[in-house]
């Protein structure tokens, strides 16, 4: 166990697919000791990279899930999180960043700033994660680490410092110039395991004077000492730029960027140093908790002295039983404690802990704040947060976001339909974003996730781990239901049976909420002189609520609502919480079509790159699929075009997209907003929900 903290790195690698994360966590995996032999990440030697211990990853060359592992760098401890970087995967990426302390944002050299570096940039700022740079892929062809700089300024608005200039670029890239230091890196040996340090060569030497003089100027800003030392001419000690460069990475203020190429084995070691120097050691995090008995929060300090408190913030399902990532943030946990989720309150006693090294897992007797571990035998769920039971507080949990496609899947046969049920029963513990529901009228089981592949990946996961085989349905589109104009109610309810009757009438509006607004339904009670008695408020409010999962188009959830009810009235018998909720549910059926009805479809961003020559069949392929061309770039033969995009019409795009340019260009999407359907698409969605309701 780690007793002093400041040792103590918690970083993630994070970056757009392809941009080479596994391939980098390979190598620090390498020059820290931790593995022997470099492989390679599609597993062509039969090995595979040691973080793609899924055999569909090593198969597809993709990480699916996140890894997590730890390894000592001089003489810090580091424990490293290597994410997803499909969109599909993002709630990957999510937790791994909610309970890291800094990471480094791996670019290639090449594409630069792409879709997913902005979706997983979001991600870090979402959370206040301090970040390194790695430009990496320095190797190859129209490498240009300096325009990758510039984007990081220009599109991520990141106050982005070059630390590092190339010696060489594409085949002649074989180190890099310091700027700190002053000197040259170069990486020798077979791995790159052997660093060589000299002087500048002479070519270069005015170019990293000029951008010494940037970075210094930039650095400056931080550092008074620095600042006078510069004025003063004095000599400038490289300690003096580091605590600089440190203080304006931890107050989100600088990103330090530094470059080579994994690949290649050249600039790791310096990215390892970097992650020493500038990132976070848990003690300099703040984090914060809720107390569950009154919803105060509280600053949790990095005390191992402290009152235990952990996040569980994934959970795996391997051979020895459910497997829960845990993320210590206070207290100390030992083999053979008792523990409670703060959730359920159930009491749990630990078993067998453990530190993770991918698939692999080393037993441990104890771990203290700061660390990453992880448990057998805890029945809990993704976000659940234990402490020792002194406090019921619950760490802020991870933002989830909706799925936005769904398809039906059947089992071939009973053993399957066991089988499935296992399944389906494990995947939503573990991933938020992957939902599960039975339909009333059908009896179908429909799954949703964030995209076609996240869906493909569990079932084809069903198969090989549980040998659960699934028909499945084409894929259907999340739709949403929406009011565009405001509509007055006043609706009666009266039943009078023998006995007492029911009795209660609501009256008041339904109007849309802003876009931008927070929350889906707002409930707005008005009531002035008891027209309505208090007590049949909630009830009024329940029973316009359960209106909202269907609406009443093609019964998709309805969004953006707000109800203001502000007259009424009640029988001193016959009134009662039913009756004032099946008023609600009368006066919504009475006044939604009134209210201007729409059908909103799911809007994706796509971006999609290629060569410069297939930029109007790229455009022509989009505007086929109802797309507004959003921006359009064009660098060195190469050409991004984003664009948006409705879900609906992006089924099988990568096969057009492939025809169409000759498998030169691929394209990356992620969810943006929802929009209102065009009127023909709205009535032909109508027509079919009204025609499958017949069917059945």
């Amino acid at each position: 166990m780690l007793t002093d903290l400041s040792l103590q790195r918690n970083i993630g690698i994070s970056a757009h697919i392809d941009s080479g994360k596994t391939t980098l966590t390979e190598r620090i995996l390498f020059y820290t000791g931790r593995i022997h032999a470099i492989h390679d990440v599609r597993g062509k030697d039969g090995v595979g990279a040691k973080m793609d211990s899924m055999e569909l990853e090593r198969e597809r060359g993709i990480t699916i899930q996140s890894a997590a592992t730890h390894c000592a760098w001089k003489d810090i401890h580091i424990n490293i999180i290597d994410t997803p970087g499909h969109v599909d995967f993002t709630i990957e990426v999510e937790r791994a960043l909610r309970v890291l302390d800094g990471a480094v944002l791996v670019l290639c050299s090449v594409a630069g700033v792409q879709s997913q570096s902005i979706t997983v940039d979001r991600q870090m700022k979402r959370y206040g994660v301090p970040r390194v740079a790695f430009v990496n892929k320095c190797d190859r062809q129209g490498a240009n680490p300096v325009r990758v700089r510039d984007q990081l300024r220009d599109k991520l608005n990141h106050n982005a410092v070059l630390m590092q200039i190339p010696i060489g670029l594409e085949e002649k890239h074989v180190g890099v110039v310091d700027l700190v230091d002053m000197q040259a890196v170069y990486f020798e040996g077979e791995n790159g395991e052997n660093i060589r340090i000299d002087s500048i060569p002479a070519e270069l030497v005015d170019q990293a004077n000029e951008f010494r003089e940037e970075m210094l100027d930039s650095v400056s800003m931080f550092s008074d000492e620095l600042t006078e030392a510069i004025l003063m001419e004095e000599e400038i000690e490289s300690e003096m730029i580091h605590a600089a460069v440190r203080e304006a990475t931890l107050k989100l203020q600088m990103t330090p960027v530094l470059m080579g190429s994994a690949y290649k084995n050249r600039g790791v070691q310096l990215l390892l140093d970097a992650v020493k120097t500038w990132l976070p050691s848990p003690t300099e995090v703040v984090n914060e908790a809720i107390d569950t008995e009154d919803d105060s929060t509280h600053v949790v300090p990095c005390d191992p002295e402290g009152d235990m408190l952990a996040l569980a913030f994934k959970l795996e399902d391997g051979r020895y039983g459910q497997l829960t990532y845990l993320r210590l943030y206070q207290g100390t946990v030992k083999k053979g404690d008792t523990i409670y989720n703060v959730r359920s309150r159930d009491k749990i006693k630990v078993g067998r802990l453990v530190r993770m090294h991918s698939d692999e897992m080393e037993e441990i007797d104890e771990a203290s704040a700061g660390d990453i571990i992880a448990l057998f035998g805890v029945d809990c769920y993704s976000g659940d947060s234990f402490c020792s039971g002194n406090r019921w507080l619950s760490m802020t949990s991870i933002h989830v976001p909706d799925p936005v496609i769904s398809i039906a899947i059947s089992p071939v046969d009973a053993k399957s339909q066991t089988n499935m049920s296992k399944a389906l029963q494990r995947f939503t513990k573990e991933d938020p974003t992957f939902r599960v529901r039975t339909d009333e009228e059908t009896n179908e089981t429909i799954i949703a996730g964030m995209g076609e592949l996240h869906l493909e990946v569990y079932i084809e996961r069903m198969k090989r781990e549980y040998n659960a085989i699934v028909d499945k349905s084409p894929p259907r589109v999340s739709y949403r239901e929406a009011i565009t104009r405001r509509a007055d109610f006043n609706y009666t309810h009266k039943k009078q049976t023998g006995g007492s009757g029911q009795y209660g009438r609501v009256a008041g509006y339904v109007e849309p909420m802003p876009e931008d607004g927070d929350g889906n339904y707002e409930f707005v009670d008005q009531i002035k002189g008891g027209s309505i008695p208090r007590e049949f408020i909630p009830s009024c409010n329940k029973g316009f609520k359960s209106m909202l999962d269907k609406g009443r188009l093609i019964e998709a959830p309805v969004v953006r609502v707000r109800v203001v009810i502000n007259d009424g009235a009640s029988h001193a018998v016959d009134s009662s919480d039913r009756a004032f909720q099946a008023a609600a549910k009368g006066a919504w059926r009475e006044v939604y079509g009134r209210a201007g009805a729409i059908v909103l479809e799911p809007v994706m961003k796509v971006s999609v790159e290629g060569p410069s020559e297939f930029q109007g069949s790229i455009i022509g392929t989009l505007n086929q699929r109802r797309g507004t061309i959003i921006g359009m770039q064009e660098d060195e033969g190469y050409a991004t075009i984003d664009a948006e995009v409705p879900l609906a019409e992006m089924f099988a795009y990568s096969n057009t997209l492939r025809s169409s340019t000759q498998g030169k260009a691929e394209f990356t999407m992620e969810f943006a907003r929802y929009l209102p359907a065009p009127k023909s698409v709205m009535e032909e969605l109508i027509k079919r929900y009204q025609e499958e309701k017949a069917a059945n």
